[in-house]
């Protein structure tokens, strides 16, 4: 199995272990200590010897940071994980803050007293953070101290060590470019910028770059490693040797220098030596890339890393990847919520049941076009009845809950195929849904639906599209807190910029791009509602009358809706045509792949509205 359901916060240990470091602060002359949930490659989701925040306060979220001062301590998360920092995090040994509402900078310089030194880590946090945080804490008399060494690794015993994940080579059949075509769309970006050079931190940056693929962190298909482009010259690769086989180091030595992690600071001071203007985004780059370079004399140019956009455009072998990676999926999905639903009235199932057979049918299914299954694409939120209400939620052996009759189930899951990354989520009516289920679930429907059926002119950005999926909400005096949509890579990272619907998606959508469309109701104590489709942007059709040319969403999910769930009263005309064609599609795409029993509950759930 893909997935393990250990308890991986350690609530209890949090007030000795932030004691610890309070020891340690002091010994160093420190007044506190800012721990980011981050690696140096400023990553989501991070190898186990990363995990800093998780093992010093518990909480165990892909997003979040923490302040230790020497009287006070502080978690910080989003909506996202707002009910799972209050689950996890020991109150006495810090208190959870809504980084909404009190950004960590704020919560700070409350704080501080003039004469305070607050360490930070310059390879966990970017150029741009740490500006941000100097200049907070520069306005009360206090500065913020670049640390050598992380002191949490020294009072950490038996942390895990590094990971040395094989990498593959991606086939160029499946990336649709080769790496040279690749650099020199790099560098003719580098010259359109007035850069000589260009450093990447981002793993999934150097992964599509290189057409290179690892197994570093879990569900991530990204190996970890560094890369400095040039507008003219090599590029060179930074990454664990132990990594690479005699193959696969000859493929990349073709194309680039290869050298040691260890190595990239010394060719940081040789740009500089070289006085070359070096292009790094500051939210990107760590500290201790950008400010060693700036020390030695180095000339920064700050500026969005000019990967993000060429890697978001995917080209048509990563769409016809997509394509058939999601129905290879959504044949699991079907079998799947087959399974669930002649199995949940028996009252034996629960949430990590759930996981393990849908990981069964994932695999199975992998294999009926020949191409397996390599990984699932991030830990499966499986969140029976109210565990459906906190976003993020991971379940393990201690949180594990049935599934009850007369409540719901919402299951976010996705998986890592050769040819595409999916992410799909379905809630389902367990028994008989109250008439608040059903109101709240088709208002979460017909905005899903809202952004399926959108067309917008070139330049549109995500925050445009975010407000279609609110409204059917908002008429209801209701919300969520998180984004409608995210990126999503081909075979890499389920997250993915630098597009996304969302309240801060500023960024225009372009053709190729892939989203997710995934807006949510949430009842705490009660239960949680997502319908999560993946979409890639293209050109649409023609409206007649129209002046300007239109770009829309074609569907790429293909897993029945729970229709139990829909108050068709609640539904236009519209709205109904796009469900019944969409179900129409689903029943298309795996009636004749399924067996008897599931057709027959295929035909039934997708039956006209």
């Amino acid at each position: 199995m893909f997935q393990i359901f250990d308890v991986r916060g350690e609530r209890a240990a949090s007030v000795v272990r932030i004691a610890a470091l309070r020891d340690r602060l002091r010994a160093e002359g420190l007044d506190g200590f800012i721990v980011p949930h981050s690696d140096e490659h400023q990553s989501e989701y991070l190898p186990p010897s990363a995990e800093r925040l998780a093992w010093l306060t518990g909480f165990t979220g892909s997003a979040g940071s923490a302040v230790v001062l020497h009287d006070a301590a502080a978690v910080f998360v989003d909506g996202r994980y707002t009910l799972q920092a209050a689950a996890e995090v020991d109150p006495a040994a810090a208190t959870v803050v809504a980084s909404a509402e009190t950004p960590l900078g704020k919560w700070l310089s409350a704080r501080l007293k003039p004469g305070d030194r607050i360490g930070y880590d310059p390879w966990l946090s970017t150029v741009g953070e740490a500006r941000k945080l100097a200049k907070r804490c520069a306005d009360v008399g206090a500065v913020l101290v670049p640390v050598a060494t992380n002191p949490i690794d020294a009072i950490w015993p038996r942390r895990p060590t590094a990971p040395l994940g094989p990498v593959d080579l991606h086939p160029q059949a499946l990336a649709g470019e080769a790496v040279v075509d690749k650099l020199r769309r790099v560098a003719t970006k580098l010259g359109e910028r007035k850069a000589d050079a260009l450093v990447l931190a981002k793993a999934d940056a150097v992964a599509w770059t290189f057409n290179i693929r690892g197994a570093d962190v879990a569900h991530n298909a990204a190996p970890l490693a560094f890369a400095i482009l040039r507008r003219e010259g090599r590029p060179q690769l930074f990454i664990d040797a132990r990594k690479l086989s005699n193959a696969v180091r000859a493929a990349l030595a073709d194309v680039a220098d290869i050298a040691e992690p260890a190595a990239l600071p010394e060719a940081i001071d040789g740009l500089a030596a070289a006085k070359l203007r070096v292009l790094a985004d500051p939210e990107e780059i760590p500290a201790a890339l950008g400010e060693r370079l700036v020390a030695a004399g180095g000339v920064l140019v700050e500026g969005e890393d000019p990967t993000l956009l060429l890697k978001a455009r995917k080209n048509t072998a990563e769409i016809d990847g997509a394509r058939k990676a999601h129905l290879r999926d959504g044949l699991a999905m079907v079998r799947f919520l087959a399974w669930l639903d002649r199995t949940a009235p028996s009252g034996t199932i629960d949430e990590i049941g759930a996981i393990e057979a849908l990981e069964r049918f994932r695999s199975a299914a992998a294999h009926d076009d020949g191409s397996a299954l390599v990984d699932i694409s991030f830990d499966t939120i499986a969140g029976a009845g109210p565990n459906g209400a906190i976003v993020h939620y991971r379940v393990n052996r201690d949180s594990n809950r049935k599934l009850d009759q007369d409540s719901l189930f919402l299951i976010d899951s996705g998986g890592q195929y050769r040819d595409g990354t999916t992410d799909v989520t379905r809630t389902v009516a367990i028994g008989t849904p109250t008439a608040e289920m059903r109101d709240r679930f088709t208002r979460v429907l017909r905005g899903m639906i809202a952004v399926s059926r959108a067309r917008f002119p070139a330049g549109t950005a995500g925050a445009q599209i975010d407000v279609l999926a609110r409204l059917p909400q908002w008429e209801a005096g209701l919300d969520y807190d998180h984004g409608t949509g995210h990126g999503v890579g081909s075979f890499l990272s389920v997250h993915e910029g630098p597009q996304r619907l969302s309240k801060t998606g500023h960024v225009a959508l372009e053709p190729g791009m892939i989203l997710s469309n995934e807006p949510g109701s949430y009842r705490t104590g009660a239960f949680g509602i997502r319908i999560e489709n993946l979409v890639v942007v293209t050109p649409a059709v023609a409206i007649p009358g129209g002046e300007r040319p239109m770009l829309g969403f074609e569907t790429l999910t293909l897993v029945p809706i729970d229709l139990r769930l829909v108050d068709v009263a609640q539904l236009g005309k519209a709205e109904r045509d796009w469900l019944n064609a969409y179900h129409a599609r689903v029943r298309a795409a795996h009636g004749k792949r399924v067996s008897p029993e599931d057709r027959a509950w295929l035909e039934a759930a997708t039956r006209a509205v």
